[in-house]
């Protein structure tokens, strides 16, 4: 292989999910924190979701490693199963031998174990990857585990990881009751630019490149372009990448490399392939990729605007702290309020679980398609939705665009008391 050539001691972008190479974006760091939590809060379901390719496995893994002794886990992956089928590989995570279990057993062994692990002074933890292609009957079962319960505390700690899809199936109106008991929900989405090339950056120094720039610089607007950001695939591209230029008796990776393992792959630009990244919705979509604005956010506290945001296609996370997207600092905002997800045809907007809800029109709303014109209210703040697609169709012919410049100033803090609908808020959580 190439690593003497390149002086690397570790291949650096091998597919397999090695936490030593995990690089913590902003989005993967957030995850990584509301997998953390479950450690120390029982009170619901962690959702975390993302497309093939994200970084959940990899992300899972490092979480893994880093647990306390004094945490019992069940890790299951294979998840196109039966409610009998499911719990049986729950208990063999656990060490038992279950299989001539009817599912009354099954339940009550289950149970016993979590409550002396409970009395032993240890937490129990289940992990669900690939929970996308759960039933619902499964995800029932999972509820009525996450009920297990002492007089003091809920026993099992449960995070379900997938595909968007587990969004779809999760706001599906069977399904309510366990939506209510998801108390975080996050999805993963690509890098951009600038975590691709610290992303490159990071793996080769993990691999032995001690600051050497194996890859020219040029080459990183070019390896986004052609991966989106997705680490599975930019993992692929600088793979063969090296491999071309060690074929070559090349020292560095630069434009000619590049393009000669992009046409040895025989991949198109990433915006010319069905891409659910970078505006993640609950269902496979195909957008194309565009840097035009599609809409507007403007901000009002007690009546006076106070900023301006550009909404393109892809995700927007509003909430209390900093990580946001777009900071609403307020104590009647939750940490992570709402997002509203973005694509060429329009503007979804998604309670966060939030504590004190999102309204629109008078109405307290978990999922709105969100229409020119309407105000999203959180506690004294409001935000109208602006749709510019909208306002192009109305413009005449030859009339001049909205300006797109975008005004990234948060909205300022606010500690008075909502207003109604939301006058019954409490403390965001």
């Amino acid at each position: 292989m190439y690593l003497e050539h390149f002086q690397l001691t570790e291949l650096p972008f091998r597919l397999s999910p090695d936490p030593a190479f995990l690089y913590l974006s902003k989005n993967h760091a957030r995850a990584k924190a509301y997998m953390e939590s479950t450690i120390w809060f029982t009170d619901g379901f962690v959702i975390i979701t993302g497309e093939i390719g994200s970084g959940k496995t990899t992300l899972i893994e490092t979480f893994l490693r880093e647990l306390e002794k004094d945490v019992v886990v069940a890790q299951v992956a294979q998840t196109q199963v039966s409610p009998i089928e499911f719990l049986q590989a729950v208990l063999v995570q656990f060490g038992f031998a279950p299989f001539k279990m009817r599912k009354a057993e099954l339940i009550a062994t289950l149970n016993q174990f979590l409550i002396e692990q409970y009395a032993a002074g240890r937490k129990v933890l289940l992990i669900v990857d690939e929970a996308q292609n759960l039933s619902n009957r499964v995800l029932e079962e999972i509820r009525m585990l996450s009920g297990v319960e002492t007089t003091r505390d809920k026993v099992l700690r449960i995070i379900l990881a997938g595909q968007p899809e587990l969004n779809a199936k999760l706001d599906s109106d069977e399904l309510v009751q366990l939506l209510q008991r998801v108390r975080l929900r996050f999805h993963l989405t690509a890098l951009s630019p600038e975590d691709t090339r610290a992303y490159v950056l990071h793996r080769l120094e993990v691999a032995g490149s001690h600051g050497r720039e194996l890859f020219a610089a040029e080459t990183f607007p070019v390896i986004y372009r052609y991966t989106g950001g997705v680490p599975r695939l930019i993992n692929t591209l600088c793979d063969t990448a090296l491999l071309g230029a060690y074929a070559l008796g090349h020292d560095t990776i630069g434009l000619t490399e590049l393009r000669a393992a992009i046409d040895e792959l025989q991949w198109v630009e990433f915006a010319a392939r069905t891409n659910r990244m970078l505006a993640a919705v609950t269902a496979p979509t195909t957008l194309g990729v565009t840097d035009e604005v599609m809409a507007r956010l403007v901000i009002a506290h007690d009546g006076a605007r106070v900023g301006e945001r550009a909404l393109r296609c892809g995700r927007l996370i509003i909430g209390r702290t900093p990580d946001n997207d777009l900071q609403v600092d307020s104590r009647f905002v939750s940490r992570h309020h709402c997002q509203i997800i973005t694509t060429p045809e329009g503007s979804v907007l998604e309670d966060l679980n939030s504590t004190n809800g999102v309204y629109v029109k008078s109405k307290r709303v978990r999922r709105h398609h969100l229409n020119d014109g309407d105000v999203i209210v959180l506690g004294k703040h409001e935000i109208m939705y602006l749709d510019e697609r909208a306002a192009r169709r109305r413009a005449p012919a030859g009339a001049a665009p909205h300006a797109t410049d975008d005004d990234p100033d948060p909205a300022p803090a606010d500690d008075e008391p909502a207003d109604a609908p939301a006058a019954a808020a409490s403390t965001g959580d």
